[in-house]
């Protein structure tokens, strides 16, 4: 097992103004599971690509190891890699579809049957090894095209969106079934994606990209709990965070003519005109004396063992929709006026013109 090294890292595209990745810098751990995740365009895809060797490094290095991989060709960087599309050969088998480039290696045939069969053992594929991919769900073909990784036994996985053309109860079943499998196997890996659940829910560590660049790299946990500035902020969290348009004086958070409570790190950092952030799970309803912001409900989305309101506010700065988490059993009902606060603990301050984080 080994580690992975972008340093400075540049793809240029020919006839480009500015560069897709300018200059990337990021360390991947042994055996860690790596999710790069960012809106359409931001180049997570053009990043895996040069580690793959399907995009041109225009400047920078990548190493692989203590191996620089930049200008080797695909076949020798010693990366497996899985893609969006399954990519199968239709007239093949499901064996022969996960056992192609190890014949194309000249594996020996026994060596060849073994590793396919242990790996379709691995992925619940072994009742389906004749089988041709038309026959198969796009769950089942998502396996065989990481079945067709795992018998490699690469250096590195790179997976590009793997899961974006499955259902959506198909998409968390496989998610957790590649999560556990690269735990299992730990083989590092880099995983693309643009739907931050999936990026939460599966890293180990996150990096969030924007325009080439990256904005914050550490753990799901700590990318809700301290988004290093307002993009990560209003990128990571479902429902998003609410951002709410504020003026700082004296200490104190201004919305409107509603005071929103903050830590005394922010209160002593913040001038001007900044940006105050709640999480819905952080708002907490109060009755009408209590000082708290208005909210005109308009739709109220149940859950089961809780539910998320929606709805408008008056107070000038507040966002269209604020969204407020609130337990199954709250009757709130379309059309009320409620009433939320919350504790200065909860809440995330933004300088809004830079978008540096100001809170703790």
């Amino acid at each position: 097992m080994v580690n992975v090294r972008f340093e400075k890292a540049q793809r240029w595209y020919p006839g480009a103004d500015t560069p897709a990745v300018p200059g990337i810098d990021l360390e991947i751990e042994d055996g860690e599971f790596m999710v790069l995740v960012g809106p359409s365009g931001c180049g997570k895809s053009t990043t895996l690509r040069m580690l793959a060797g399907l995009e041109e490094v225009n400047s920078g290095r990548i190493l692989i190891g203590d191996r620089d991989i930049t200008r080797l060709p695909p076949k020798d960087r010693d990366i497996a890699m899985v893609f969006q599309n399954y990519a199968l050969y239709p007239h093949m088998s499901v064996a022969e579809n996960m056992g192609f480039a190890l014949k194309m290696a000249k594996v020996p045939t026994a060596e060849r049957e073994k590793r396919v069969k242990d790996a379709a053992a691995i992925l619940g594929l072994t009742e389906y090894l004749e089988r041709k991919p038309k026959a198969l769900s796009g769950g089942q073909r998502q396996r065989v095209a990481m079945g067709r990784a795992i018998v490699r036994q690469p250096q590195v996985f790179c997976m590009d969106e793997p899961l974006s053309n499955l259902d959506a109860k198909m998409r968390v079943q496989t998610r957790t079934d590649i999560a556990k499998l690269q735990a299992d196997l730990g083989i590092t890996t880099v995983y693309v994606t643009h739907d931050q659940v999936e990026a939460m829910t599966m890293g180990d560590r996150v990096a969030v990209m924007k325009l080439g660049e990256l904005q914050q790299v550490d753990t799901p946990l700590r990318l809700y709990d301290k988004p290093a500035n307002l993009f990560v902020a209003g990128f990571i969290g479902s429902p998003q965070m609410n951002l709410l348009e504020a003026v700082a004086a004296d200490g104190k958070a201004r919305v409107g003519g509603y005071e929103v409570p903050v830590d005394p790190v922010a209160a002593q950092r913040m001038t001007g005109r900044i940006t105050v952030g709640v999480r819905p799970e952080a708002w907490r309803v109060v009755g009408p004396d209590a000082g708290g912001l208005p909210i005109t409900v308009t739709v109220v989305e149940e859950l089961g063992a809780d539910g998320f309101v929606y709805g408008t506010c008056d107070v000038e700065g507040t966002p269209s929709n604020v969204i407020v988490r609130i337990s199954a059993r709250d009757s709130i009902r379309k059309g009320e006026v409620i009433h939320v606060t919350t504790d200065p603990a909860h809440v995330h301050v933004f300088d809004t013109e830079t978008g540096a984080r100001l809170s703790d």
